[in-house]
């Protein structure tokens, strides 16, 4: 084996061993997955989740459809759904605070009128 080789060998071993140590220690970022599904019977349009300090979306959302997506709670505040249904009416329903460093599940139902939450969140 060349020393060129051996010292690729070396460096691999040292950010293996990095990663190995960072992962004994703890070490982790704080996310939430978040789930918006899609069950008032027909599609929707202009679906949009707002939270503390950003907000996401999605232009449509096929009746049954789930929309999933990783965020990181920034500042402390409410939560809120807006979407247009297929009557082209706006809605908006407000959901729970968030509090910086929370980590865990949401899910947003969306069903006819309204929209149900469900959190599973820790510090």
């Amino acid at each position: 084996m060349g020393f060129e080789m051996k010292k690729m060998m070396q460096r691999a071993g040292l950010g293996l061993a990095v990663l190995a140590l960072g992962g004994l220690t703890g070490c982790h970022s704080h996310y939430v997955e978040a789930d918006v599904i899609n069950d008032s019977g027909a599609a929707v349009s202009l679906v949009e989740l707002d939270y503390p300090s950003a907000s996401f979306g999605k232009e449509s959302l096929a009746s049954g459809a789930v929309y999933h997506y990783r965020f990181k709670i920034l500042g402390d505040g409410p939560t809120k759904i807006l979407w247009t249904d297929a009557q082209r009416k706006d809605h908006a329903v407000a959901g729970p605070s968030l509090q910086e460093g929370q980590e865990g599940t949401l899910t947003v139902t969306l069903t006819g009128n309204t929209a149900q939450w469900s959190t599973k969140l820790r510090p």
